[in-house]
């Protein structure tokens, strides 16, 4: 048997290739990985022993030249007359370690898998009627999204270099037992002349950083610190991972007339003392316009009147809370002389009640 088929390699494989071709045999028969298995020990005695033959300059001149053990090359009924094949004075675990070192390394080169990529926070200011009413709103942001040019893989076929797999053959050879097989490489298609490389735009990340304008829009009703969430709008995600939500936080405008308390609104309604004292009918303002309030009389100042349906609508099913309008008596500015004396006979008619204890 040629000690070259045994390994699955060509005649004039390279130190490199013949490394490659023992590493991946050995990992399949070493006596570590199949205890017990006299054939497999077998087998990998017979691999060691072309590897080693192979691998030194000298022996394989001479076994190219077919004096080696006495035999000219490939003649011979096995193709291993003149080595031992049994398993004494061999020492499998300098092999095995040697041989799994490369298994390690494999792991770690392989790419990791596609990862969700992060979120992203903004915050968008608004009105406080654009608040109760919803309204479109742009923000821009600044993401990572996948690279254009490559399309997230991170590189690029290009035509004209050998392969890195098959070396520039246009094929790849496997060994199963005492078989060769040979089958098309699936990285160059059988050219040999493709291969990839890092891609330009982006380096070889895959990723590229994007700023663009995200159209939003904020719903009826929203209240100041929501959060709103756009799907897939974050940054992508490692390995031609999805990307990430984007999340925007509303801040909502103070108003110098409301105050918002849930979906409720509070306002203050200035009285005069003789429209609380006797009762009237005032205008109170509310978000889409005002209304009428009767105000009894007695009415106290700091006294509250809800009015239903006139606060701000609700962001889960569009109801409107109420408004709750707050009393305050405004004393007049009391400049001439009658007002003063009206005054003073009211608090005479009219005196300070007393505080029970």
């Amino acid at each position: 048997m040629d000690l070259y088929i045994v390994l699955g390699v060509g005649h004039g494989a390279s130190q490199a290739e013949i490394k490659r071709a023992y590493r991946r045999l050995a990992r399949r028969y070493h006596p570590d990985i199949n205890p017990g298995d006299q054939a497999a020990e077998v087998r990998f005695r017979q691999i060691l022993e072309a590897y080693e033959t192979l691998m030194d300059p000298a022996r394989r001149s001479r076994y190219d030249s077919g004096h080696l053990a006495g035999e000219p090359a490939g003649t011979s009924a096995g193709g291993f007359e003149g080595f031992d094949f049994s398993t004494r004075g061999v020492d499998y675990s300098a092999t095995f370690g040697d041989l799994f070192a490369d298994v390690i390394a494999a792991r770690a080169r392989r790419p990791a898998a596609p990862q969700r990529g992060s979120d992203l926070h903004v915050e968008l200011q608004v009105s406080f009627a654009e608040a109760l009413t919803g309204c479109q709103r742009a923000v821009t942001v600044t993401r990572r999204d996948h690279c254009r040019a490559c399309a997230g893989a991170g590189r690029t076929r290009v035509a004209g270099g050998v392969c890195g797999l098959c070396h520039g053959t246009g094929a790849v050879r496997s060994v199963r037992g005492h078989m060769v097989f040979s089958r098309s490489c699936g990285t160059c298609g059988g050219t040999g002349r493709l291969y990839p490389r890092p891609c330009d735009a982006c380096g070889g990340s895959g990723q590229e950083t994007r700023t663009e304008t995200v159209s939003s829009r904020v719903p009826a009703g929203v209240a100041d610190g929501d959060r709103l969430r756009v799907p897939e709008k974050g940054s992508v995600g490692a390995g031609v991972g999805p990307p990430g939500d984007l999340y925007i936080t509303v801040r909502v405008e103070p108003d110098p007339m409301f105050r918002r308390s849930g979906d409720d609104l509070e306002t203050i309604v200035p009285v005069a003392v003789h429209e609380a004292a006797l009762g009237a009918r005032v205008q109170v303002p509310t978000p889409d316009g005002s209304a009428r309030l009767r105000v009894p009389p007695g009415t106290q100042s700091g006294q509250r009147f809800r009015l239903r349906g006139r606060g701000a609508p609700s962001t889960r099913n569009g109801q409107r809370g109420d408004l709750i309008a707050e009393v305050r008596i405004m004393l007049p500015d009391v400049l001439d002389e009658r007002s003063k004396d009206l005054l003073r006979e009211f608090g005479r008619i009219n005196p300070r009640p007393v505080r029970e204890s």
